[in-house]
């Protein structure tokens, strides 16, 4: 009997360790596709017209072009659209966080009538598309006088449902206990927020701020839609530009696009560590 055990324990390891082999296998291959395209990108940002088009494709550049992105700067005001990307995503991100911690406090540790209906009532509207809200959405800023501004980029943009979603889900794991011990020492709702939920909640917040900043980088209908000068365009439309006006030489697309990704690079390897530890808190939650 004890034969017949040990055998099968030496059985279930060895399955173990394919199990796990495999497993290991399927994770490089995935990331190798995953990161193949940045690699690639940064490498042709710095290569000659010939390296380009070289058939088979040359890894390397046979000579590192610096020049690419001086290029970039020479062909589209690029300085202009990146300074108007960044402090549009910066602003959004700033106020869309404070009204979606504040939201989420008030659904999670206030109590109200139609609480529940408001709250059902937000996270519908993470199915509305955009383009149903588009038309209204630009009438309302034309009337408004905010057509070629940043106020009329920014402030229909900061409602964000998905991240009020987000951190309903982590504010309600914190105990009860800990409001119940504030209450008690004097802390009103401000004080609780201020002392109790945020340190209690820095994974969480930075993983929504994270998510925030990466959807309004990218944003490219609603500034494409609400502006007519170059003045206040922002990144995306500024790379859609570039494309029309170089769409033979790749290497200045390449150039731009690592440009691009740069803040974006930034921001998650400043927030990683909180994004992995929400990822885990989340995983203990379940």
């Amino acid at each position: 009997m004890r034969k017949r055990t040990f055998l099968w324990s030496n059985s279930m390891k060895k399955t173990r360790k394919h199990l796990n082999l495999a497993a290991f296998i399927i994770l490089l291959v995935g990331s190798v596709v995953m990161i193949f395209p940045f690699v690639w990108m940064l490498f042709s940002a710095f290569k000659t017209v010939p390296d380009v088009y070289a058939y088979p494709p040359k890894w390397l550049p046979s000579s590192w072009k610096f020049s690419n992105f001086q290029k970039v700067f020479e062909m589209i005001p690029f300085g202009r659209y990146y300074f108007n990307s960044i402090f549009t995503s910066m602003v959004q991100t700033s106020l869309q966080l404070f009204l979606s911690v504040t939201a989420a406090y008030a659904l999670v540790v206030l109590d109200f009538p139609g609480k529940k209906f408001l709250y059902s009532l937000i996270r519908s509207t993470m199915f509305v598309p955009l383009i149903v809200t588009l038309i209204p959405l630009y009438l309302m800023v034309s009337k408004a006088g905010l057509i070629d501004t940043y106020a009329g980029i920014i402030l229909p943009q900061i409602f964000g449902a998905f991240t009020i979603f987000l951190l309903v889900s982590f504010f309600t794991s914190i105990p009860t206990i800990l409001f119940d011990s504030a209450k008690l020492d004097g802390c009103g709702y401000y004080r609780i927020l201020s002392e109790v939920v945020i340190p209690n909640s820095k994974s969480s917040i930075s993983t929504a701020m994270l998510f925030s900043f990466l959807g309004h980088w990218k944003s490219y209908t609603w500034p494409l839609i609400i502006t007519n000068k170059t003045t206040y365009r922002t990144l995306p439309i500024g790379l859609k530009y570039l494309v029309q006006d170089s769409s033979s030489e790749y290497q200045i697309m390449m150039a731009a696009s690592v440009m691009a990704i740069f803040p974006v690079l930034v921001v998650y390897l400043f927030f990683e560590k909180q994004l992995v530890k929400s990822i885990t808190l989340t995983g203990l939650k379940a």
